[in-house]
């Protein structure tokens, strides 16, 4: 019998036991062992069954359970050490409260991502970019950054996954009460809920209820249109994660944007928090935000070009995809339709809306709004997230900056980092807390401040390789259980499972592969060769074995295609005890499976991951990385912490079937020479000393590199720091003035040129370390000197004269303007580079609130026939 209406009872806790409530709320607990501790040790039972969640547990202890602890004095002691700890951590003085004065951090930077992986009792991610989210959080939580968080609460989540008896993925969409998460509403003083609301067309409206995830001391938003106020389909827009068509993803992302803000001014009036200086979006899903800013500005009486000035000194923008794919991109109608005078936003022209996301570059398609577009034009300061991330995304938007190449166009790189105290498994904490104690060990851990953790570096071998096997063995154990499971879904009785007693071996070389699974990311390449993949894992003295995990979109059919493929070779009975694939990928399987692995396997179309974090997770854990140099490993690789998959990438003739088997060959040879001889090889103390002294360099040289604390700091120094000195600067007038500027400036740059270049150099060759004098004229039309920069631009030439590693040096008026109006410009060249050596000047927009040259997209380089003299001089 099904009830007509559902209610949340929640548990009265003795008077007492009050802090388990307040400790329950607060997610620290999902990365702070002693408060788990503490929870567990209320009913170990009901611990195990509510899998870790604080809030389900107390809410399934009994009244006797909740008495009795209320008595048991040691048990009062520990929780109030607990929550005494908790109340300093919150809020004494972290790295951010020790930097000086002088530095002039930002009051509060306001965080917006369309997903969070804090904890799996909060399942409001699907992948990379949430548990990067997630992680971003706890770590500004532990530094002391005042970020405010702020996202969606989905009703579903993402979908759980299962497999049927022939291995095709099948997804399930369990309803998620908000009521039995570790949330709370955000009320006003008299109680009532705090609400947001979005105009649609038709007069209709979306409201939507703000939760409040207390990660640490940072507050996490999430915004839900479950309420009654909404008719039905308005409801379901905070439904699913990436579910739904154009329209329902618009309306997710308008959400996200313009009533985030909304949601975090609400916040910051209710609460007093100081209101946010800088934005951050990550990812371009949250791009409306600017919008939402910019008519905020608008209604304080700033015009729209003056406010978008003052919104972007502001704003920070991460892009995290390398493929087009995987941005969102909306019809130009469908975006018209929910802005303008019957919509949103309503005293924002919708061309002017519509101009900040349309693809109207070369190579664009000018009838899409794109999101990323938006989230470029509407920062002053952007990312990729890595080095190598960095360089593609400068490619892949070069023409939004017209004249630019790319290395010149304005999006920098801050590689990401993961949250150890998530991510390490406790018996790796311990090791080091052995030697360092668990104080520091936690600080150095947490925050990213160790250039090197020296404190493994004297472990014996014999203590980590013992720690390895219990990580490998404690693995066994889980993937037997998960297995299971999983064929019991898939139908199985019990009679057909006794094999499953004997999957996988605590002392095999063990290979962990999970991810999302689009096709870039390979899952399959493994089976390229499936009898040399059967002859590595059915090895007679160096088998290995492979735990594979990984969730298709659910609109993705050949992703699907893909997980089938590899599940019927795991079903099959030679080789089903050394390959499984585990159904449901999620936090709490990945906590259990990156320190039970010795090898992360990853191997995408290079270059088209973006950093790929599960690497870093497992090397936390002294997990060796086996990767293509994609993404961090890129940028970090090294022959002491793993090995690189070679890849054909360079060779554009090569078609993806070729290029699969070339690359896929060369990780069955790595495989056979390389890497399972190195684990299986023993050393005069009878251990494998080569292999350990690998895990070793991976966590002392490795580890500080891929925290998320690490992380943090920079996007605090590099980003963070100058968008809030920026958007300090631009006060009302000087945004009013800098946009008038640049007006001034797009409007007249059509008589802005080049007219002669001459050089003292007398001839194509020169000494190293001569210097030339450039006397160059320029026409500046209706603008000044001081509207422009001209400069030398100088460094090796190729075959077809392109500069590579350009060096830039301002040149100096020296007269002018002549009765044509011409400006004299001059200026040293010096030569410091041997070989093939040229130069060239260009005029570009200058103003002291700028932060880029290319900021404008706007470049004026000479033609050939105005240069005299040696424009290339070969250097002896």
């Amino acid at each position: 019998m099904k009830a007509i209406r559902r209610f949340t009872v929640r548990p009265v806790l003795p008077e007492p036991l009050r802090p388990l409530s307040d400790l329950a709320r607060n997610l620290r607990w999902s990365w702070h062992a002693e408060t788990r501790d503490l929870f567990q040790s209320v009913d170990p039972e009901h611990w195990a069954a509510s899998q870790g969640d604080p809030v389900r547990l107390l809410g399934g202890v009994s009244p006797g359970r909740l008495a009795e602890l209320a008595e048991d004095r040691r048990f009062l002691r520990r929780l109030t050490a607990v929550a005494d700890d908790l109340d300093d951590y919150v809020t004494g003085d972290r790295w951010y409260q020790s930097q000086p004065p002088s530095a002039e951090l930002p009051d509060a930077i306001a965080y917006f991502s369309p997903e969070f992986g804090i904890t799996a009792a909060l399942p409001q991610y699907s992948g990379g970019l949430g548990i990067l989210a997630g992680d971003h959080l706890k770590a500004a939580s532990d530094l002391g950054v005042p970020l405010i968080g702020v996202g969606l609460l989905y009703r579903h989540g993402y979908f759980r996954q299962t497999l049927s008896r022939d291995g095709w993925q099948q997804e399930h969409y369990p309803v998620l009460d908000p009521n039995e998460l570790p949330l709370a509403l955000l009320k006003d003083a008299e109680g009532t809920p705090a609400q947001v609301s979005l105009a649609l067309p038709g007069g209709r409206q979306l409201h939507a209820r703000i939760w409040l995830a207390q990660v640490g001391r940072v507050p996490l938003l999430m915004l839900d249109s479950d309420v009654e106020d909404n008719h039905l389909g308005e409801r379901g827009v905070t439904d699913r994660l990436y579910g739904g068509g154009s329209e329902h993803r618009l309306l997710q992302e308008m959400l996200l944007g313009i009533g985030g803000v909304r949601a975090v001014r609400a916040y910051c009036r209710l609460t007093g928090h100081p209101e946010p200086e800088v934005f951050h979006t990550n990812e371009g899903h949250a791009g409306f935000l600017g919008l939402e800013r910019i008519a905020e500005l608008c209604d304080q009486g700033l015009d729209f070009d003056a406010g978008l000035e003052a919104v972007r000194a502001g704003t920070v923008f991460t892009t995290h995809t390398p493929v087009p794919a995987g941005i969102d991109r909306f019809d130009r109608e469908l975006v018209a339709r929910h802005f303008g005078p019957d919509a949103e936003l309503p005293r924002i022209e919708v061309e002017r809306v519509l101009g900040l996301g349309m693809e109207t570059y070369p190579g664009g398609e000018p009838n899409l709004f794109n999101m990323a577009v938006m989230g470029l034009r509407l920062a002053q300061r952007a990312n990729g997230v890595s080095l190598l991330h960095g360089q593609v995304s400068r490619e892949m938007f070069a023409g939004l900056w017209p004249g630019f190449d790319p290395d010149e166009v304005p999006i920098t790189s801050v590689t990401n980092g993961v949250h150890a105290p998530t991510w390490v498994a406790p018996e790796v904490f311990r090791l080091g807390a052995r030697r360092l104690g668990a104080e520091r060990t936690e600080d150095e851990l947490s925050a990213g401040g160790a250039d090197r953790w020296d404190v493994l570096t004297d472990v014996p071998d014999q203590d980590i390789w013992e720690l390895r096997r219990a990580l490998r063995e404690q693995l066994v154990v889980e993937v037997r259980d998960r297995l299971r499971a999983s064929w019991r879904q898939r139908g199985a009785g019990t009679a057909e499972l006794g094999w499953i007693d004997g999957v996988l071996d605590p002392d095999v070389l063990t290979i962990g592969f999970a991810r999302r699974v689009p096709s870039y990311k390979r899952l399959t390449l493994m089976l390229r060769d499936r009898d040399r993949l059967m002859d590595l894992l059915l090895h007679p003295e160096r088998p290995v074995q492979i735990v594979v995990a990984g969730k298709a979109h659910p609109a993705d059919d050949s992703g699907k295609r893909l997980v089938q493929e590899l599940v019927r070779f795991a079903d099959d009975p030679r080789v089903r005890h050394r390959i499984v694939f585990l159904p449901d990928y999620g936090m709490a399987m990945a906590q259990k499976l990156y320190p039970g692995c010795d090898i992360w396997l990853n191997n995408p179309l290079r270059p088209l991951e973006a950093c790929g974090t599960s690497g870093m997770k497992a090397a936390l854990n002294g997990c060796l990385n086996l990767s293509v140099l994609d993404g961090w490993w890129d940028e970090w690789f090294q022959p002491d912490f793993g090995w690189a998959i070679p890849t054909a990438d360079g060779d554009a003739g090569t078609d993806p079937d070729h290029r699969d088997d070339i690359e896929s060959a060369a990780l069955y040879d790595l495989l056979e020479q390389r890497v399972t001889p190195r684990f299986y090889e023993r050393g005069q103390s009878g251990l494998p000393d080569r292999w350990i002294e690998m895990v070793r360099q991976t966590l002392t040289l490795l580890g500080p590199k891929v925290l998320a604390g690490r992380m943090v700091r920079e996007y605090v120094e590099r980003l963070y720091t100058p968008a809030a000195h920026a958007d300090r600067a631009l006060t009302p007038e000087a945004a009013g003035e800098l946009a008038a500027w640049k007006a001034r400036v797009r409007a007249a740059w059509h008589g802005v040129r080049v007219d002669h270049v001459e050089t003292t150099a007398a001839t194509a060759t020169a000494e190293l370390g001569t210097t030339v004098g450039l006397r160059v004229r320029v026409a500046l039309g209706a603008l000044g000197p001081d509207d422009v920069e001209v400069q030398a631009v100088s460094g090796r030439v190729d075959s077809q004269d392109r500069i590579a590693d350009a060096t830039t040096v301002p040149l100096k008026p020296a007269g002018g303007p002549d009765p044509e109006g011409r400006w004299v410009y001059e200026g040293p060249l010096s030569l410091d580079r041997t070989g093939p050596y040229g130069y060239t000047v260009r005029i570009l927009p200058d103003h002291h609130l700028l932060a880029s040259g290319a900021e404008l997209g706007l470049l004026s380089v000479p033609s050939e026939d105005v240069v005299e003299g040696t424009a290339g001089v070969l250097l002896r």
